[in-house]
């Protein structure tokens, strides 16, 4: 139920989130943990399903594989009206449950990314210039620049910045 209500643009509050599913808010608390643990709960459903579509459909393996990736996601981000609508809405609670170490999405991407980059140099495709981890983290601080642009600098979000910023580090 939360989620829809996120996808539909609504706020998500606690106590009408308990509402409406008839218990208590201490129990959906207990149950749940934080409105901000919730929030990166749906978040990462978000994210898991676009990682999940997106690798298969990239141009190319290797760099040029990886920058697409990097590239389509921050599209996704940018695209999708409930994310924007979070980040207009809430943009320093956006930032903090995104790019924090209080972040599940942010440690969950990079572990997703860590696997894909560990094949890839497995394959003989790609030549990381640092460690896969420290790897991994780069290129989702770039791909988050291109996201959170509009918060951060007021500059529009651009993708395919974030293509290029990607091809550079990695050729």
């Amino acid at each position: 139920m939360a989620r829809e209500w996120f996808l539909s643009g609504r706020r998500l509050d606690m106590g009408e989130l308990a509402q409406e599913l008839a218990i208590s808010r201490a129990t959906l608390h207990r149950r749940i943990g934080s409105r901000d643990r919730l929030l990166g709960e749906i978040l990462w459903s978000l994210s898991e399903v676009t990682i999940a579509r997106l690798w298969p459909s990239c141009v190319g393996r290797g760099a040029a594989g990886v920058a697409d990736f990097v590239s389509g996601y921050v599209r996704f981000a940018n695209d999708s009206p409930p994310f924007r609508d979070f980040l207009r809405r809430e943009p320093e609670r956006a930032l903090r449950l995104l790019t924090t170490r209080a972040s599940v999405c942010q440690q969950r991407t990079m572990e997703k990314l860590a696997a894909l980059l560990k094949d890839e140099v497995a394959a003989g495709r790609l030549v990381p210039p640092v460690p896969v981890p420290d790897l991994a983290y780069l290129l989702v601080r770039i791909g988050e620049s291109f996201v959170y642009t509009d918060v951060i600098t007021g500059d529009a979000p651009d993708a395919g910045k974030a293509h290029a910023a990607v091809t550079a580090l990695l050729t």
